[in-house]
C-alpha cells in the first residue's frame, strides 16, 4: 500500500505566502501609524513661527500710564506730528502712551539713584517728537539732521529758556524680533509698555546715554524733559528724550 505523506510542499508555500501576506499588512499598517504619529507630533510639539517670528507668550495689554503732561503747549515745534500709532496682535500701540510710559520710566530710574524726578515739558517734547518723525520720514538716525542741525539748535528754533540741553534717541521695531544688549536678548515689542521698557533699556545699557539720564560725569543737572515717540506705519520706532537746564 502506498502510503504516502500528504505533500506539504504547497502547504508550506502557501503559508510562507499566507504569513508574508500578514506581515506585509502589518508593516504597511505601522507604517501609516508611524507616519501619522510624526505628523501629529510635528503638529503638536514644532515651534511655533509665523514668518520667522516666534509667538511666544502672550503678554497682557498695557495698564493705563501715569499722565506725564501737556501734550498741546502754547508753544511747540512747527514739525511736530502729533500722535501715531500701530496695531500689534495685543493692543493699540499709542506713541502718547508710550512717552507716558517712558516718562515714567525714566523717573524711576532716577529715583533708584537719588535724583529728583524730571518734570515734563511740553515744549521740549515737540522738539523730540518732530525730531523722531523727521528721522523717520528721511531715513537717518542720528542727533544731527541732515540740515545740519542739532539738538540745541533745534530747540533754538522754537524757544530759549534752556542754557543746557541734551538729547538720547533709540530705534526699535513694533511686532518684530529684535535683538537688546542686555539680559533680555531677542525681544518683541508688543505693548506700549513693553516697548517703553525696551527704550529705556537701552539707554541704560549705553553708557553716555546712562550719563545723560543719571546726570554723572560733566551732565548739566537737568529741570525738565520731554519725550518725542513716532511710530511709522511698518512699525518702526523712532524715540527721543530731551533734558534742559534753565536759565
Amino acid at each position: 500500500m502506498d502510503r504516502r505523506r500528504p505533500a506539504t510542499g504547497d502547504t508550506n508555500a502557501d503559508g510562507s505566502t499566507d504569513r508574508a501576506l500578514v506581515r506585509g499588512l502589518v508593516n504597511l499598517l505601522v507604517a501609516i501609524l508611524l507616519v501619522c504619529s510624526l505628523a501629529l507630533g510635528t503638529a503638536l510639539f514644532a515651534p511655533q513661527f509665523i514668518d520667522g517670528i516666534d509667538i511666544g507668550e502672550q503678554p497682557s495689554p498695557s495698564p493705563e500710564p501715569p499722565p506725564a503732561g501737556e501734550r498741546n503747549p502754547a508753544v511747540a515745534d512747527s514739525g511736530n506730528p502729533g500722535a501715531s500709532s500701530y496695531e500689534t496682535d495685543v493692543e493699540m500701540v499709542r506713541s502718547a502712551t508710550v512717552e507716558d510710559f517712558v516718562h515714567a520710566k525714566i523717573n524711576d530710574r532716577r529715583a533708584a539713584h537719588d535724583l529728583p524726578p524730571l518734570e515734563w515739558d511740553g515744549t521740549v517734547a515737540s522738539v523730540a517728537r518732530a525730531h523722531s518723525a523727521d528721522m523717520a520720514r528721511r531715513d537717518y538716525f542720528a542727533h544731527r539732521n541732515p540740515d545740519g542741525e542739532a539738538p540745541a539748535d533745534r530747540f533754538q528754533d522754537v524757544a530759549n529758556y534752556c542754557q543746557g540741553y541734551g538729547e538720547n534717541i533709540a530705534k526699535t521695531w513694533l511686532g518684530r524680533r529684535v535683538s537688546q544688549a542686555d539680559d533680555d536678548g531677542i525681544v518683541r515689542h508688543r505693548t506700549a509698555e513693553g516697548l517703553a521698557t525696551g527704550l529705556v533699556n537701552q539707554w541704560m545699557n549705553s553708557t553716555p546715554h546712562r550719563r545723560a539720564i543719571l546726570e554723572e560725569g560733566r551732565t548739566p543737572r537737568w529741570d525738565r524733559a520731554g519725550v518725542g515717540v513716532y511710530i511709522a506705519d511698518d512699525g518702526a520706532v523712532y524715540a527721543g528724550q530731551n533734558f534742559c537746564q534753565e536759565w
